[in-house]
């Protein structure tokens, strides 16, 4: 499936002949994100329900598995290559620091004088910068320096769900302004803020993997009253708080129709006792969904471009109206029931504490505490933006528990 890209889109930042004739770039770069570092400590980071505190529900690194499982499938059915999307998918959440998005609120609060914290361009910087696997030659980009992954061109832009850097009144960005020399390289010339169609397939992939399996993880550990749909009372709260997290322009009556016709669908579950065959009827419920959502896309992509390969900028997703609402819906569900539940906050303000804690330690004494790849940034940094940077790169990739035992040791 390479044959269906240009020779540059197999580009690298730096020029790495590639060890086996038989592995295609875009294999090799799956192999990278694999056997990298970031990946492994996504497991034991916050999906939605903290990691390590139980067994059955998610983690970071379990949701990225099952996205790149899903995201290989429909990219390989609308003609992208599989281990490019694979790639993707198993890439865009590796920036995600402790706690997650309880997590990046608070480092994005703490990074504010430096450009702020966002995930996405965590995960462009780790994958170009801080993941150790290759450095630039003396006459390379970044002389002498770590260039972290050195991943293709395609594979960097298939990760990128936000292609730009941040702009006014918007916290959704995809690169810091530190690592725009690499990010111009990957854009190849590009100037608007369109992102690839393997990227698209990676959002999508993503938006209907976790929309789905944190309503999984929610009623298995008895957050979710699934009977609240058949209220209308139960469905209105539901459309309000997904008007309010995902936006206004979603329509109120439509989504209430959606969630109307996830309730009479024949899986939807009317009641959870965490026997075996309650636990089958709700993985039949994930799956029946996950094939709902990914082939709605599917289909009314290619009745659109029809039934070629579509890669990099030859087409965009096309996704049905009534998939984004009934995937909206699920969100908001469980944000009603998980996000939002019972004593949800005080523990996210624990940890948003826990994290401004350590922030503030480190950076009194960065040499002493930070780990050998953030105490040779903050030793080579040009300035204390950078120096701060470091510091901010250190906190975001220790993992729920690590960042617990940093806190226990330092902070007392």
């Amino acid at each position: 499936m390479v044959g269906m890209y240009e020779s540059s889109d197999l580009e690298r930042w730096v020029v790495e002949p590639n060890k086996s004739v038989q592995r295609t770039e875009f294999a090799r770069d799956r192999a990278r994100i694999m056997h990298s570092s970031a990946l492994r400590r996504l497991g034991v980071k916050t999906q939605v329900l903290v990691a390590a505190q139980e067994d059955f529900p998610r983690t970071r690194l379990t949701h990225s598995l099952e996205v790149a499982q899903v995201g290989r499938e429909l990219g390989a059915a609308l003609g992208c290559d599989a281990d490019l999307v694979d790639t993707a998918c198993l890439a865009h959440d590796l920036g995600h620091p402790p706690f997650g998005h309880n997590g990046e609120t608070a480092l994005n609060e703490l990074a504010a004088d430096i450009g702020g914290f966002e995930g996405n361009a965590q995960s462009f910087r780790l994958l170009t910068r801080l993941e150790p696997k290759a450095i630039s030659p003396a006459d390379g980009p970044r002389p002498n320096t770590s260039i972290g992954l050195n991943l293709t061109r395609a594979s960097l832009d298939a990760a990128s769900k936000y292609p730009w850097t941040r702009k006014p009144n918007s916290n959704k960005y995809g690169v810091y302004s530190e690592d725009v020399d690499v990010f111009n390289w990957m854009r190849n010339g590009r100037k608007d803020d369109q992102n690839c169609f393997e990227a698209q397939v990676m959002d999508w992939s993503d938006d209907v993997s976790y929309c789905v399996h944190d309503i999984e993880d929610a009623i298995h550990e008895g957050h979710v009253e699934v009977s609240i749909l058949d209220s209308d009372s139960g469905r209105s709260e539901i459309v309000a708080i997904a008007r309010e997290w995902y936006g206004n322009e979603f329509d109120a009556n439509v989504l209430d129709a959606a969630l109307h016709r996830l309730n009479s669908l024949v899986s939807w579950p009317r009641n959870y006792d965490g026997t075996l065959k309650s636990q089958a009827a709700i993985k039949n419920l994930t799956s029946q969904l996950i094939g709902r959502f990914c082939l709605a896309a599917q289909q009314a992509t290619q009745a659109q471009y029809g039934d070629q390969p579509l890669t990099r900028y030859a087409a965009n997703l096309v996704v049905p109206v009534e998939s984004r609402y009934e995937v909206t819906a699920l969100k908001a569900l469980a944000a009603r029931y998980v996000m939002t539940r019972a004593g949800a906050e005080v523990e996210y303000s624990r940890q948003r504490q826990l994290i401004a804690d350590l922030v503030g330690v480190v950076s009194l004494a960065p040499e002493k505490h930070l780990d050998s790849i953030h105490a040779d940034l903050w030793k080579t940094a040009q300035s204390d933006r950078e120096r701060k940077r470091a510091v901010i790169d250190q906190i975001a990739s220790l993992t729920d528990v690590s960042l617990a035992q940093w806190h226990q040791n330092l902070c007392k």
